[in-house]
């Protein structure tokens, strides 16, 4: 009779789990990361990676104070289709730091993206490497562009659609910034992107090296 995966500790993928999606990443800082498709066991991460955001960032993402996700929103955030929904997270040592997520506008091409990031690994890179790993996931699932809001206090993360490669155009009203931009990888957009992932090669070839040396 074959192992019940329950019993050796491993999940069941849902239907759809796209596990091309997962992989080992290293920021332009050097820490190492794990990317993937989030899934429903995720609820209890997704729940303590909340309740550890500070008041700034919840608002942030939320415009408004949020402090604890409802049932409803757990279910919703962590049960998705991985084709007009999906989310990737972003896990170290099996704790999630970062989750990302597009929204496809039914019968469209498009779709609202938004991410997140714990506050100890923020400037890491990881709003950055989450956008193009949503962008990719999305242009192969017939998605050709992006929207987002954002409160225009909120530098960081406009900086980082800004510095994507894609061509944006913003709209601002009152203290809300709204965003719109092609997803299509074109050439300007390789070149950026070839320039974040060349980034990313020396940071993990450094931190090897740092490694190698203290095994000396």
């Amino acid at each position: 009779m074959p192992e019940d995966p329950e019993v050796r500790g491993t999940v069941l993928a849902p239907p759809g789990y796209p596990a091309d999606l997962e992989r080992d990443v290293v920021s332009p800082t050097g820490e190492r990361y794990h990317l993937r498709p989030i899934r429903p066991d995720d609820a209890e991460r997704l729940v303590a990676f909340h309740v550890r955001l500070s008041t700034r960032s919840t608002y942030l993402r939320f415009f408004r104070v949020h402090p604890v996700l409802s049932d409803d929103e757990v279910e919703r955030f962590t049960c998705v289709d991985y084709r007009d929904r999906l989310a990737l997270v972003v896990l170290r040592d099996d704790v999630l730091v970062a989750v990302g997520r597009f929204d496809r506008t039914p019968d469209t091409s498009e779709a609202e993206v938004a991410f997140v990031v714990a506050d100890a690994h923020q400037h890491h890179g990881l709003a950055r490497l989450l956008l193009d790993e949503l962008a990719r996931a999305a242009w192969e699932r017939g998605i050709t562009v992006f929207v987002a809001e954002t409160l225009a206090e909120n530098r960081p993360m406009i900086e980082v659609f800004l510095a994507s490669g894609f061509r944006v155009t913003t709209s601002r009203e009152y203290d809300t910034v709204s965003l719109r931009f092609g997803i299509e990888p074109d050439e300007a957009y390789r070149a950026v992107l070839a320039k974040r992932e060349a980034a990313r090669r020396r940071a993990a070839a450094s931190r090897d090296a740092e490694g190698n040396a203290g095994q000396c």
